[in-house]
């Protein structure tokens, strides 16, 4: 049956790839119209070559995002970090640049870290796989540096859950009391907007480390 002609059903529930292997298309930097140089196809990954570091970014990277927006998603991705690097994976990120300078301004993140090498593994609640200076990751299933992991964020109606290899390490429930309280006690808590969206893109952070990904997949919900 051609999939057009049966109600959308197969499009609705499929998994539909955020990247194709080959080029850029469907990202941008953030508050850009497309995506940084520096963000290079790799045989079959998305490579920030962080060669060009400027401070704590690349000069010619900067957070890469999706086109689209998301509410209700479940989103599968494999990631492999640099010794020492630091990333991650943004979520419901407003792209209004002008507004919000960065985009975790808006977007929680979930974090994307050599914990043997990086500093900010020292630091609770900022490890690999945590949803990052909120809610520690239990059990940490992370691999070293060099090697790949696989993650999956599902958001559906207010719940969050993040698996990392296989395993589910955080559960949460997004925009009620108990989530205000989290915000309130975190580094975000002068930030407005941050953690009040439904719906935002979702960003790969530039953090100024070379970082990998791929096999990006998104179902929405």
């Amino acid at each position: 049956m051609d999939n057009n002609q049966s109600g959308g059903t197969f499009a609705e529930t499929a998994f539909k790839p955020l990247f194709d292997g080959k080029t850029t298309t469907g990202w941008h930097t953030y508050g850009q119209t497309a995506a940084g140089k520096a963000w290079k196809v790799d045989n079959g990954t998305l490579h920030l070559d962080a060669a060009n570091k400027q401070n704590w970014q690349k000069g010619d990277g900067g957070d890469l995002v999706t086109q689209e927006s998301y509410d209700n998603f479940h989103l599968k991705l494999d990631w492999k970090i640099a010794a020492k690097g630091n990333s991650g994976i943004i979520l419901f990120v407003q792209d209004d640049a002008a507004k919000y300078p960065n985009t975790w301004n808006t977007g929680p993140e979930v974090q994307v870290l050599d914990n043997n090498g990086h500093p900010d593994a020292k630091i609770h609640k900022h490890r690999a796989g945590d949803l990052y200076d909120l809610i520690a990751s239990s059990p940490e299933t992370v691999k070293p540096a060099g090697e790949w992991n696989q993650v999956e964020i599902i958001s559906n109606k207010g719940q969050l859950e993040i698996i990392q290899n296989g395993v589910k390490v955080v559960a949460t429930t997004l925009w009620d009391d108990n989530w205000k309280k989290m915000v309130a006690g975190s580094k975000f808590k002068d930030m407005a907007d941050f953690g009040a969206f439904k719906s935002g893109k979702i960003a790969l952070q530039d953090h100024g480390d070379d970082v990998w990904y791929r096999n990006i997949l998104i179902k929405r919900l």
